[in-house]
């Protein structure tokens, strides 16, 4: 007997991010079309045109603290939930929306990593770990580019973004151990989720050459 969803919950769980299984959107996928001009991409556009006007605020205060900044570095980041949703309520599914998502979230917490190092809002050496460990990811992606394979987005690289978009966020307000403690967090689910991209990355990409040889 096959199970019936009667109130689509399935459904609203996919729409809202929550079900991440089943086969990325053919649109998204190496080779297809980039279709840069769609809504989810638009919303991408303002985010990455955002972050410079976070740097002028928050370089304008005087130790780092500013309320202004805090609130556009938080839509920036928090937007990034938005472009998805977007993608998944019209079905306007791109490769550019998948080249630059990430991108531009890489972008936001290297810019509020810049900033709370610039005022020593948070611990510097914590802030080089997760400087560096964006960059390894940005390095990981056009590794991935090159090869022609895409590196699956994992659940603690998810699960690692509210922490560390928090304790940037909180530390431009206020201070305190709760920053510090969400940062140390984050880092450690980034971290985990940087070895497993890493790890799959390097298996696609040895499988992709493998099949290639085969096929030849």
């Amino acid at each position: 007997m096959t199970d019936v969803d009667p109130f689509g919950r399935g459904r609203l769980r996919r729409l809202f991010g929550l079900d991440r299984s089943g086969p990325k959107p053919r649109q998204t996928r190496t080779g297809e079309p980039l279709h840069p001009w769609t809504l989810p991409n638009l919303v991408g556009y303002v985010r990455l045109a955002g972050i410079p006007v976070f740097l002028v605020l928050a370089y304008s205060s005087e130790d780092g603290r500013s309320v202004a900044a805090a609130v556009v570095f938080w839509l920036i980041a928090a937007s990034d939930y938005l472009d998805g949703f977007l993608a998944r309520v019209t079905g306007q599914y791109s490769r550019m929306g998948a080249l630059l998502d990430p991108f531009v979230d890489r972008l936001t917490v290297l810019s509020g990593a810049v900033v709370c190092w610039s005022f020593e809002l948070l611990p510097r050496w914590a802030l080089v770990v997760l400087a560096l460990r964006e960059l390894t990811m940005l390095g990981l992606a056009q590794y991935g580019l090159r090869h022609g394979v895409d590196i699956a987005i994992n659940w603690p690289g998810r699960m690692a973004v509210f922490p560390i978009m928090a304790a940037l966020f909180f530390a431009m307000l206020v201070s305190g151990w709760v920053p510090t403690a969400l940062l140390y967090l984050g880092l450690a689910l980034a971290l985990t989720a940087t070895f497993l991209y890493a790890r799959d990355g390097l298996r696609a990409v040895r499988a992709a050459k493998s099949a290639t040889l085969g096929g030849g």
